[in-house]
């Protein structure tokens, strides 16, 4: 008789591999109950998956204070679609599909790109599991009552919003710098009304505005609204308001009525009220008038007429010195040459190169690469993508990071109920949003060591580009091609007889002059 050895299956441990989940989390205005369902969402979420033996959650993304009507602002889902586009993700949680999108179009859109990819949706509320095919419809319906309802209170609110605007009486949901709302009329703030008139100091007194943002930053002035920095549009921005004076410019901007809904500057497509003293000025006219016309006469003395830029400009660098390289025509023939040897030969050693050399050499790197794109980009992505699906593999330290950062976003939102309340003064408020900022920025720079990967990712998404540009010539290049120039190329570095073509992925290519 035949001996038999019994091989035992394996466990269950061993065979069973986790559904890789996301949550994906939504409200759409800054009040204080919606704010409290965002909270309840990221924490609902965050502990969901903690006994399951099937599942595993990857990730929370989380939008606050963003219009569902569009997605085009809600970082947060978009970088949920580009983790799935990425094979990070296998299936997705969410509150409801009114949480998920209110446009019907972009919500079917979407579940069928996740579907293609393999990812399933299941909607809470609704019940509605993408996984089954008959859903869909669901999802139509659903999706069109959604759509149908944000369209009416868009629709609604706009009215009243107008009507208020005709008789004057309108007040901004979000004060500007330097005020604050008391009975729902804007107040002077104390402490930041004096940065107000500081900054109109300053100009008067000679400063431009990059140097006015960067004097802000060093004494460590905050700019409101979580903007952690100044820059010169957000100065400038200051000094042309006409809120600083008293007055109110209503329906500067306006949204399309039309799905999706577009803030556009208002141009003259819908009337404008302009109504004066309707608040406390924190700036006099006559300064206010002095800055416009200053802003004006700088405007004027850096505006410059527009003949269209070369393909090669400002894409040329010195190997010796560094310096950019500039256009020059001689004799009817056009070169590109060093600016530092342009002014003087003792400078910088580099010679001028023709334009004509600088496209040829283009063409003729990619000419090798359409012949060998294969040898040269496939495996190099290859090698890429499994390194990267390592490194992120049982990152549970992201995850921690984020709820961790979720949890500073809702104390920063306690503190702004509270100075809104009257609970908490200027002063304790500045010191405690210094302080919950401070904390996510360290929690940030955490989070940058543990996703390198996403840099890999985007070197990863330029490698597509570049393998689909060299995949669909079905020929050599008989000439310089600008387009694909400007989509693969970073820049040209000129070093001796050599040009070094930066592409779009980091390689880095040479060609002999």
């Amino acid at each position: 008789m035949a001996n038999v050895t019994v091989i035992a299956p394996a466990t269950a441990e061993s065979t069973i591999h986790k559904i890789r989940c996301a949550a994906y989390c939504r409200v759409s205005s800054s009040s204080e109950d919606q704010l409290h369902s965002y909270a309840a969402q990221v924490k609902f979420y965050g502990e969901k998956f903690n006994d399951s033996v099937t599942e595993e959650l990857i990730d929370i993304y989380a939008d606050e204070g963003i219009t569902g009507t569009s997605a085009d602002k809600r970082t947060e889902f978009q970088r949920l679609i580009k983790d799935c586009k990425r094979g990070k993700i296998d299936r997705i949680y969410t509150k409801s599909l009114s949480r998920f999108a209110r446009n019907t179009k972009e919500c079917l859109n979407t579940v069928r790109l996740l579907r293609e990819l393999g990812i399933t949706i299941f909607f809470e509320k609704e019940n509605i599991d993408t996984s089954k095919n008959t859903d869909e419809l669901m999802i139509t319906i659903m999706g069109g009552l959604a759509q149908e309802e944000s369209t009416s209170i868009s629709q609604n609110m706009r009215w009243s919003v107008r009507k208020r605007m005709e008789n004057g009486s309108f007040v901004q949901s979000v004060p500007p710098y330097g005020y604050v709302k008391k009975d729902e009329k804007l107040a002077v703030d104390p402490e930041t009304s004096e940065t107000v008139k500081e900054i109109f100091r300053l100009y008067l007194g000679g400063m431009g505005t990059n140097t006015i943002a960067q004097f802000l930053n060093d004494r460590g002035i905050l700019t409101g609204m979580y903007h952690k920095k100044w820059n010169h549009k957000i100065v400038k921005y200051i000094l042309s308001n006409e809120k600083y004076i008293g007055d109110s410019l209503m329906q500067k901007t306006y949204k399309t009525e039309t799905l999706p809904m577009i803030q556009k500057r208002n141009h003259g497509e819908y009337d404008q009220y302009y109504v004066e003293n309707t608040h406390e000025a924190i700036i006099s006219r006559a300064d206010f008038q002095k800055v416009r016309e200053m802003l004006s006469m700088s405007a004027s003395k850096f505006h410059r007429e527009s003949n269209g830029k070369h393909i090669l400009g400002s894409m040329i660098k010195c190997g010796e010195c560094g310096s950019t390289y500039k256009r020059k025509c001689n004799n009817g023939k056009y070169y590109w040459s060093c600016i530092e040897h342009d002014l003087s030969s003792q400078n910088c050693i580099s010679k001028p190169v023709a334009e004509e050399t600088i496209m040829q050499a283009f063409t003729s790197l990619c000419n090798k690469l359409i012949q060998h794109y294969k040898e040269i980009l496939l495996p190099l992505r290859r090698n890429l993508q499994e390194l990267n699906m390592r490194k992120f593999s049982g990152n549970t330290k992201v995850l921690d990071i984020r709820k961790d950062m979720a949890d500073l976003k809702e104390q920063r939102h306690v503190i702004a109920r509270l100075r809104k309340r009257g609970f908490l003064d200027e002063k304790k408020y500045n010191e405690k949003l210094i302080e919950i900022e401070s904390k996510m920025a360290k929690l940030d720079r955490e989070l940058k060591k543990h996703t390198k990967t996403d840099s890999e990712d985007e070197t990863l998404e330029h490698l597509d580009v570049l393998i689909d540009c060299f995949e669909c010539q079905s020929s050599i290049m008989s000439g310089f091609d600008e387009k694909l120039f400007g989509m693969i190329v970073e820049k040209v570095i000129v070093r001796n007889n050599m040009l070094e073509f930066s592409l779009i992925s980091g390689i880095v290519f040479k060609e002999k002059i």
